[in-house]
């Protein structure tokens, strides 16, 4: 069976050399009920935040995103140190002051000036836009490729452990069918018994009440509606791992719908071979729905 399932965890990375300077990508995600992005980047490249998110959303539907942009060197981001020389001014002359009011001795020095706040700034001068874009979002481009790509792989290995969980919960549900059979005769046979032991010898086991009685009686311990739905449920999700797209949520709600009817199972039975295959069929829907939550 050649389905994809897409895993929502993954990691990409991807680096451009620019002349003199190095542009690293880094795209992780992980788990999430909706598509959430953040982006970590140097501030004047925010400009570019709006186009980097649409174009993750070409290669993800769901998780929670994390794209981290560096740069080291100076070809695409060059630095310039500027000084305010009008806050210069205000404090040595407000330094002087204090001096002469206080008739203080020394001398200022340059390690005075370098300690007092603001007064350097670094900037960065802006480059040739069009150039900065098309360079980073190729790189953001072959990072999401890469991630992808693991996501895939991830996915793969999610599908194989899902197809045989599923087998097993298959095999576990025309388990208890077939004990159902049984169960649900030896039920009626018992009742039957009971009655014969208790009621007068004038009463007759037709009676149509006594019969309503039975009828009640076995209807609470049947199970047939419960397992029914179970290969129902079992069917859907087989078919739905098929589907392209973002198709977790719909198995994790498949999986609560069988973990409803399982518990039902259990709760009406009095049988221990029955109940030996709802623990059995709890446990593979546990690891079921722990898989699922990874899936996109």
């Amino acid at each position: 069976m050649n389905v994809m399932v897409t895993s929502m965890t993954g990691y990409g990375r991807s680096v451009s050399q620019v002349g003199d300077g190095r542009l690293t990508v880094e795209v992780r995600s992980v788990n999430h009920r909706f598509l959430d992005l953040s982006t970590k980047m140097p501030r004047n490249l925010l400009f570019l935040e709006d186009t980097m998110k649409k174009l993750v959303t070409n290669h993800i539907l769901r998780g929670r995103v994390d794209i981290f942009v560096t740069i080291e060197g100076k070809d695409l981001v060059e630095k310039k140190l500027e000084v305010d020389w009008d806050l210069v001014d205000q404090y040595v002359k407000h330094l002087q002051e204090i001096k002469d009011r206080y008739d203080l001795t020394g001398t200022m020095s340059i390690d005075i000036v370098t300690k007092l706040e603001d007064l350097f700034q670094i900037q960065e001068v802006d480059q040739d836009e069009e150039r900065v874009r098309k360079v980073i979002i190729d790189t953001l481009e072959d990072a999401l490729t890469v991630l992808t790509s693991l996501r895939q792989q991830e996915g793969d290995a999610l599908r194989i452990d899902l197809e045989k969980r599923l087998k097993s919960a298959h095999s576990l549900v025309a388990e208890l069918e077939k004990r159902r059979k049984i169960v649900s005769e030896d039920y009626r046979e018992r009742i039957k018994t009971r009655i014969e032991e208790y009621v007068r010898e004038d009463w007759k086991l037709e009676d149509t009440r006594i019969l309503q009685e039975v009828a009640l009686l076995a209807e609470k311990g049947d199970i047939s509606e419960e397992v029914t739905r179970m290969y129902a449920h079992l069917d859907l999700f087989a078919k739905t791992m098929e589907e392209q797209g973002s198709i977790g949520r719909r198995l994790d709600f498949v999986v609560q719908e069988m973990h409803r009817e399982v518990n039902t199972i259990g709760s009406k039975s009095n049988d221990m071979e029955i109940n030996h295959a709802v623990v059995s069929l709890k446990s593979e829907i546990e690891k079921m729905k722990e898989q699922v939550q990874n899936i996109e």
